[in-house]
């Protein structure tokens, strides 16, 4: 298994678990974090990957020092004109593993995208989600803004978007929305979803 400074990966028998490893700054992403995810994303072979972050939080996105003011400044991405996938999420999406975003805490920013790129999502009482990036005059990656409507419902997406909200995980819960269920009796009816943003 590879080594890493700023994650640690753990195998228990078909179970990967990638725990990001910067506790002093809430595992806050930079650019060597975002390259051990891809690598290790890209090397998991286990039946399953479970992203969680080292106690107190799950990622608190972005470094904002190192990524938009160190000396390699901010990445290609960051600068692109054209919306695309970041290669983070690109890999994230590419793998046939399945990805459970095991979130212990604060997951805003990009961590919140790193909790929506997984395939599902547990969340303890301490988890809290925000959309922060109005917040830096900054959009959330493209597959964060897709993943996001598709699970809460574009009403509610865009407040989360537009405001930078952050919300606990009893609030971010989804099954048990209003919107949930109209999406499930609209499915069984065959008619389109009347979705109020609940």
């Amino acid at each position: 298994m590879a080594q890493y400074q700023e994650i640690s990966v753990e195998r228990r028998g078909d179970v990967e678990i990638l725990t990001l490893q910067r506790p002093e700054a809430r595992n806050a992403l930079t650019h060597r974090t975002y390259a051990e995810l891809r690598d290790a994303v890209a090397r998991c072979d286990a039946r399953c990957l479970v992203v969680t972050g080292a106690d107190p939080a799950f990622c608190s996105g972005d470094d904002v020092k190192q990524i938009m003011a160190g000396p390699s400044g901010p990445p290609a991405d960051a600068l692109a004109r054209e919306p695309r996938l970041t290669p983070t999420a690109e890999a994230l999406l590419a793998t046939d593993v399945p990805v459970v975003a095991a979130v212990n805490g604060a997951a805003v920013g990009w961590g919140m995208e790193l909790a929506l790129l997984a395939d599902l999502r547990v969340a303890s009482e301490r988890a809290r989600f925000g959309e922060l990036f109005v917040l830096r005059g900054l959009v959330c990656d493209v597959a964060g803004l897709a993943r996001l409507a598709a699970l809460v419902g574009r009403e509610k997406a865009a407040e989360l978007l537009f405001t930078g909200e952050v919300i606990g995980a009893q609030e971010a819960e989804l099954f048990r929305t209003e919107d949930h269920r109209e999406g499930v009796r609209a499915f069984l009816e065959k008619r389109p979803a009347r979705y109020r943003g609940r």
